[in-house]
């Protein structure tokens, strides 16, 4: 019997969901790793059983935990994240040099064909290459020795790589997105790399020709059309069809169109939905109401999923990495909030359910359909 399975890092440990098919019925494991935050944890596609947690602490620093039977038991991994030649630098909050510096894993990319490749996307922003399940890491330095390095900038969580995207029709080709810096793009592998920031606009930035420099959020892309993507950036929905070659504002009729989540149907490449937050200061639900934005037309139209959901009173947020999709027939929508609700909805979004309450803040939510 189909079943699924909901990955959830938080400010205090993981958490392990589980489900039947019909996602009515949840039983909770943990917290995995107490008192740790967990900026990610997610399943590898090739083998559901093989699990990847990024554990982190201000006192104990980093560590990259695996497990190989789905989450009930869990080892440290190699964790040593070395950045490849000279350190340089990059600039500071107030445009002086600082020197990169290696300070967590905020993503976890694993391959889609091989349990042991993992991509992880770090802190000060760099991308690391795993290929022997986690023992050992190489950074992909195309990325940071990129000549416009030494001008990024980090955003206010930190000048974190967030979001990889690998194409599923030729793993050379990638997309990352970097706060406060922008996308980037590799045709080969990550041996190079091309800003692909064209079309997007930002307030401190005079114009949509600047190379670098933009505050994305977060990519998200269906499987079937890899060349769309679709970002949530620091304000402004966007979309790009050439592969973030060129981009265009897809926000629409949103009530506001800051937030950090994005994510797309699992059936329906068109079908969108994000959660917008009232501003970059104000980070909880516009008029305390908690609404999930769904567009059926790819962006442009939007239409408010409110059913479950609380709608007076509420000011939590939803991070970047906090939802996720199921690729059951109706497909599940999960996301979680910093004020420690997961919600799900089996019916694509239109009502939901807290199917766990009252944990520590929500830094990411993966979702696992397992037959």
């Amino acid at each position: 019997m189909t079943s699924v399975r909901v990955l959830v890092g938080t400010r205090k440990g993981a958490f392990v969901l589980s489900s039947d098919g019909r996602r009515t019925c949840w039983d909770v494991a943990g917290p995995i790793f107490p008192g740790w935050e967990i900026y990610h944890v997610t399943g590898s596609p090739a083998n559901p059983d093989r699990l990847y947690a990024s554990q982190t602490s201000s006192w104990f620093g980093q560590v990259v935990q695996r497990s190989d039977d789905g989450g009930r038991s869990w080892e440290p991994v190699g964790n040593d994240f070395t950045y490849v030649g000279e350190p340089g630098t990059h600039q500071w909050y107030d445009g002086t040099p600082h020197p990169w510096e290696f300070a967590r894993v905020w993503h976890l990319a694993p391959s889609a064909t091989d349990p042991d490749t993992v991509l992880a996307g770090v802190e000060d922003a760099a991308l690391f290459v795993t290929r022997d399940g986690g023992l050992t890491w190489d950074e992909l330095a195309g990325l940071r020795g990129h000549g416009s390095g030494p001008s990024w900038q980090p955003g206010a969580g930190g000048m974190c790589l967030h979001s990889v995207l690998v194409d599923p029709r030729d793993a050379r080709r990638m997309l990352v997105a970097i706060s406060a810096a922008g996308v980037f793009r590799t045709e080969d592998a990550g041996e190079t790399w091309e800003p692909a920031n064209q079309g997007l606009r930002s307030g401190e930035i005079p114009g949509p020709e600047a190379e670098v420099g933009h505050c994305v959020h977060h990519l998200a892309a269906h499987p079937s059309r890899p060349d769309t993507i679709f970002m949530q950036k620091h304000w402004d929905v966007m979309r790009s069809d050439d592969a973030g070659g060129s981009w265009t504002e897809v926000s629409g009729d949103l009530p506001t169109d800051f937030g950090f989540v994005v994510d797309v149907h699992a059936h329906e490449p068109d079908t969108v939905f994000v959660v917008p937050i009232t501003s970059d200061s104000h980070h909880f639900p516009p008029d305390g109401r908690l609404r999930v934005y769904r567009s059926r037309t790819g962006g442009g139209e939007w239409e408010p999923l409110d059913r479950g959901l609380p709608q007076s009173h509420c000011y939590v947020n939803v991070l970047r990495d906090a939802m996720a999709v199921d690729s059951l027939d109706s497909c599940g929508v999960y996301f979680g909030t910093t004020g420690g609700q997961v919600y799900a909805s089996a019916d694509s979004g239109d009502s939901w359910d807290a199917i766990v309450r009252d944990l520590p803040a929500v830094l990411s939510v993966e979702v696992q359909t397992l037959a």
